[in-house]
């Protein structure tokens, strides 16, 4: 284990020192190379949300084998895009402490604190591809989850729906979403885009906005906490599915 520990550190010293020098390599191959990282990633964060700890510790093994490859594949090229990109290497080499942290947290038994380190994967990556101008469909789920967030502040009983700004905002930022989920649709693969779970997501969170301006027609809060709850299920799969 410590080998392997070893071999994550001497490869991350590496993305450092390459500097503009190693400025090479396909973007295309770069994000399907993270995006499998991070698919073992959702996938161990679901089973320790579930309490599931061997089945977690056997995806954390998968996503540290899945990221050495990465680090390993582009230590020396770096891929044209994050070219002058201050946090490239910086992210790579966080990320592989992190796994590290997240490893000894698994097996200590702190399965909340291994969550945290996973889940911050998902931080350094959105920040590292922004920082280029890079988005992706994880990064855009991440932008509609934050939009949901503002929309549930509104899924209370004591609504006064006499106030213009209740309305007004509880339209605004469901037309946000609207706009964030089409965005994301647009992004994502065909393979992704015509994919059953994708579209039962996405479609079904569109389904639930357009019942949003009847609710604030009608001042009904029961239709609104109805449409809100299944717009934040909706929205916390498309986070483990494709964030």
């Amino acid at each position: 284990m410590l080998t392997s520990f070893a071999r994550i550190a001497f490869l991350g010293l590496i993305l450092v020192t390459s500097g503009r020098t190693a400025l090479a390599g396909d973007l295309a191959d770069f994000n399907a190379a993270i995006e499998k990282s991070a698919d073992h990633n959702r996938v161990a964060i679901g089973y320790l949300r579930t309490g599931n700890l061997d089945l977690a510790s056997l995806e954390l093994d998968r996503l540290r084998d899945s990221w050495g490859a990465l680090t390993a594949r582009f230590a020396g090229k770096r891929p044209d895009a994050f070219d002058g990109n201050k946090l490239y290497g910086t992210t790579l080499v966080d990320i592989s402490t992190r796994l590290v942290t997240a490893d000894m947290m698994l097996k200590s038994g702190r399965a909340d604190a291994a969550s945290q380190s996973l889940n911050a994967i998902r931080t350094d990556l959105y920040e590292m591809r922004k920082a280029s101008g890079i988005v992706v469909l994880a990064d855009c789920v991440r932008d509609a989850n934050a939009v949901a967030d503002a929309i549930m502040v509104y899924n209370k009983g004591d609504l006064d729906w006499t106030k213009p700004e209740t309305r007004f905002g509880i339209a605004n930022k469901a037309s946000i979403y609207g706009y964030v989920l089409d965005r994301c649709d647009g992004i994502a693969s065909a393979t992704v885009h015509n994919s059953p779970d994708f579209r039962r997501l996405v479609d079904g969170a569109r389904a639930g906005l357009a019942l949003i301006p009847k609710a604030i027609a009608t001042r009904d809060t029961n239709l609104l906490h109805r449409v809100l709850i299944e717009l934040r299920s909706f929205d916390n799969l498309l986070a483990f599915r494709f964030g």
